[in-house]
């Protein structure tokens, strides 16, 4: 199917909303609504909606906790106005869902808040009103989870009252090349006139062009697999680190002799966490076994992923011991909390594994991340995160995220911090090979 450019913003689709028409309500205001909101209220009416008065009250000063959106480029979005009232959102036509689609305890997907914001717009649905999701789901969550909230609370019937779409969101957090109007975007809609009306809104902010499917099935599944892809392909290079530790090879001069083929995929060895990677697998692979298919290469990635933090702090203790070093009461410093590197997301992160795994064998463990909200880190994983760091101080030091401050340090900078006896390891090999005790 070709992409599509461009939008007509008087084209009327059988007696449908025009573009110029649109009201927009954007529900929740993260790392995917907000930078949606800002490129919509370029141009199109458009009221962002999000539960947290703490959030509304930073956009409306004009700032983004997150960083993706900086605060000349909220200046730039005049039509858009925030609010943590739906009572505000009531005048809206076209409504967006953004909310988050973690996780619960046991590694099932979560869909309270998906469902929680189906509710709220369902009672404020009015004929003629088109919603569409962004949010991760397994394929035919949208129609059998939320349209069904839509017409409880509404009272409306789906299809003929109102009318649902899905386009997949493809934030990349803290990558400031690829950015939503630079990423192409896939759109669906439940009626064909429907979906011709979600791409040409979407197309019109998004220059490089939009795919429109046949489904909004196809567009769940679409998403999906684009994280699955990625998380597979990490836990095979994961699975040879593993492997080349234990015969004595450096996994990442492997990987640049290998990376001399045209068609060698660059993937390096690490840390899987984020709201994506490490989370939209499991979506697929419960859908899946919904209907009696139990996958076994993508849950067998999911375990070497999930186990790498305790991993790295097992080899860390390895090395602690060989040089005499007493694990218990030793005074460790992690570099780094965030999922990744030059952004302040904590969602799902991986690093904490590092640090459980850590305590438990005793030592005192000390985290350090310029980037990360202090009072978030408390909240989210109780950890109190330091904010200066001393020389001369650490048993042993794991650089786990490279936050370019990290690289800046550079070998002497991180040395210093560490006692005469000690050991570093280098998560992302930030660092010469000869510079550290170990590195994935």
């Amino acid at each position: 199917m070709p992409i599509e450019f461009g939008a007509s913003r008087s084209c009327k689709i059988n007696n449908m909303m025009t573009l110029n028409e649109l009201k927009i309500g954007i529900v929740g205001l993260g790392y995917v609504g907000l930078p949606l909101a800002v490129e919509l209220g370029k141009r199109y009416l458009t009221t962002g909606f999000d539960l947290k008065a703490e959030r509304i009250a930073e956009l409306k000063a004009g700032q983004d906790s997150t960083r993706e959106v900086l605060p000349e480029e909220l200046k730039q979005a005049k039509y858009l106005n925030y609010t943590s009232n739906p009572n505000d959102i009531a005048e809206c036509n076209f409504y967006i869902v953004t909310v988050p689609t973690p996780l619960d305890g046991h590694k099932s997907p979560d869909l309270t808040l998906l469902e929680k914001a189906s509710e709220t717009i369902g009672q404020l649905l009015n004929p003629g009103n088109i919603v569409v999701y962004e949010s991760t789901v397994y394929p035919g969550a949208t129609e059998e989870v939320c349209v069904p909230i839509l017409e409880h609370k509404s009272n409306l019937k789906f299809n003929q009252d109102f009318f649902v779409g899905y386009s997949p969101e493809r934030i990349n957090p803290g990558d400031k090349a690829h950015r939503l109007t630079n990423i192409i975007k896939v759109t669906s809609g439940s009626t064909p006139e429907v979906a011709e009306l979600i791409n040409q809104l979407y197309a019109s902010i998004i220059h490089v062009g939009t795919y429109k499917v046949s489904s909004i099935r196809v567009a769940e599944a679409a998403k999906v697999i684009e994280n699955t892809q990625r998380d597979v392909n990490i836990a095979l290079i994961n699975e040879l680190a593993l492997i080349f530790n234990r015969l004595g090879i450096d996994t990442h001069e492997v990987l640049d002799a290998a990376g001399t083929k045209w068609n060698f995929l660059p993937f390096r060895p690490g840390l899987v966490g984020g709201h994506c990677i490490g989370v939209d697998p499991y979506y697929l692979t419960q859908k899946a076994a919904d209907v009696g298919y139990y996958p076994e290469m993508i849950l067998a990635g999911r375990r070497i992923n999930d186990n790498m933090g305790f991993y790295i702090a097992t080899e860390v203790v390895k090395r602690m011991i060989k040089k005499r070093i007493h694990v218990n009461n030793a005074n460790v410093l992690v570099m780094g909390l965030t999922f990744k590197e030059n952004c302040p997301d904590l969602r799902n992160t991986r690093v904490v594994d590092i640090i459980h795994e850590l305590n438990d064998y005793g030592a005192k463990v000390s985290v350090y991340d310029p980037w990360v909200n202090l009072d978030e880190a408390r909240q989210a994983y109780h950890i109190d995160v330091v904010q200066k760091l001393p020389n001369n101080q650490y048993d042993a030091i794991i650089i786990a995220v490279a936050h370019k401050q990290f690289c800046e340090m550079g070998t002497e900078g991180i040395q210093a911090l560490a006692k005469p006896t000690s050991v570093i390891y280098d998560v992302k090999s930030i660092l010469p090979i000869e510079a550290v005790d170990g590195r994935l």
